[in-house]
């Protein structure tokens, strides 16, 4: 998937609900093999947002455990 952002971004958890759906409805075995391959992109762009929403935040906890660790060291210094 390209990396290129829909019009209006969901949050983390709107993604992850409708992942959740998707899951569902592909699992219950009802959509024709047309449905299930639209269901299944789509449920691969849903993970791709989830996805950028978690990378996103192990960033800015890698980030302000550098700054902690920075102030630390000046600290001690």
């Amino acid at each position: 998937m390209a990396s290129s952002k829909p019009e209006k971004q969901l949050s983390y958890e709107q993604a992850r609900e409708q992942l959740a759906e998707v899951i569902e409805e592909l699992e219950s075995g009802q959509a024709t093999l047309e449905e299930s391959m639209a269901l299944w992109a789509k449920g691969e762009e849903l993970a791709a947002i989830c996805q950028a929403w978690l990378d996103g935040a192990s960033k800015k906890l890698s980030d302000q455990q550098a700054l902690q660790d920075e102030l630390k060291g000046e600290a001690d210094a």
